[in-house]
């Protein structure tokens, strides 16, 4: 157990390898309470979020879900979020456990005259059970049709008994869910997943599998990959980038960056024979420094060391060959396309 945002934290049950694995074949489950939330009500609100954030909530219909973000007003992240509209007169904004006070003082200092603007974290309890059987195991404690929830879509029903809402989301690359519940309720739909995931493989999972499924899945981490010095376009989350929608908080900083040539960009990396570089170690090309590791870890499914960091622009191809300064040792590796896994369709 570690101190996580000011919540402890399990890093590991049976180890990180193990779950990870259980998660890539099975399924896993990881207690997430710490995520917080924001909710938005009230007449506006769809235009209240919209002009925070830069992915196009107008064509967001109800019950679905995007990736979004709180930019600076240079551009660069306050923080990754996912908004799951319920109506234009209601959001939920769930956002990183590091910033969640943060993140909440930003978005109620902007003007929001007649909404709104509430943090609910206390109010939500966060279950995400992630793996090829997921699915399989919510349906034996939900009446609610799993089939009728695509891939970023939500519904409200029950699991276990206790009122939830259904999230199809996560951060592992794999099918699943992220459950909401009320935090009295937690405990007892925690034990009712286990019991009936544990005949077809489910294990509890911890921080560290968390973060090796979501690296080999390339999914960015606010304050690695993401951070107030970095922009979409370096972080390739231009898809998330709506420039077309009408104004929104970064906007004009992120138009005049993007007429500018990239000096950087996040790649993927693997490294070549042994060793493995973490967080901060340098990209090394002709003898001088050329990037940084943003992540680093030994991939249970690929068996070899992996990650990704920001390195110039002209050296962001697959293929190209670097070395990694690791406490004074060249590891030679290579730049490879991201993500590092999808999972089968």
């Amino acid at each position: 157990m570690v101190d996580f945002a000011g919540w402890e934290m399990p890093v590991q049950y049976a180890g990180v390898i193990d779950e990870h694995r259980a998660v890539r074949s099975a399924a896993g489950l990881f207690d997430v309470s710490h995520m917080g939330q924001i909710r938005v009500a009230g007449a506006g609100a769809q235009d209240f979020v919209q002009r925070l954030t830069p992915n196009d909530v107008a064509k967001l219909a109800p019950g679905r879900i995007h990736l979004s973000a709180f930019l600076t007003p240079e551009g660069t992240y306050i923080d990754d979020l996912l908004v799951c509209k319920t109506s234009p007169e209601e959001l939920l904004l769930v956002v990183n456990a590091s910033n969640a006070a943060n993140d909440f003082a930003w978005a109620a200092a902007q003007p929001h005259p007649g909404l709104a603007v509430e943090d609910v974290s206390e109010r939500w309890a966060l279950i995400a059970i992630q793996g090829p059987k997921a699915a399989a195991i919510v349906a034996k404690l939900t009446a609610t049709d799993l089939g009728t929830i695509r891939n970023y879509g939500f519904a409200t029903g029950q699991v276990a008994g206790k009122p939830a809402i259904l999230s199809r989301t996560g951060y592992t690359g794999e099918d699943g869910f992220e459950l909401f519940v009320e935090p009295a309720d937690a405990g007892a739909v925690w034990d009712a997943l286990l019991d009936a995931g544990a005949p077809m493989g489910l294990v509890p999972a911890g921080l560290g599998a968390r973060d090796t499924l979501r690296l080999e899945a390339a999914m960015p981490l606010y304050g690695q990959e993401i951070d107030r010095e970095t922009t979409p376009w370096e972080a390739g989350l231009d898809w998330v980038i709506k420039l077309d929608k009408g104004d929104f908080i970064g906007r004009d900083a992120l138009v005049a960056s993007r007429a500018r040539p990239l000096t950087r960009k996040l790649i993927g990396y693997e490294v070549v024979g042994r060793g493995i570089a973490r967080h901060g170690h340098k990209f090394v090309s002709g003898g001088r420094e050329v990037g940084v590791v943003t992540s680093g870890t030994f991939s249970p499914t690929f068996e070899k060391a992996l990650g990704m960091g920001y390195v110039e622009t002209a050296l962001a191809v697959p293929g190209t060959a670097l070395e990694i300064d690791v406490r004074g040792r060249a590891i030679p590796a290579r730049v490879v396309p991201l993500p590092f896994y999808k999972r089968p369709r």
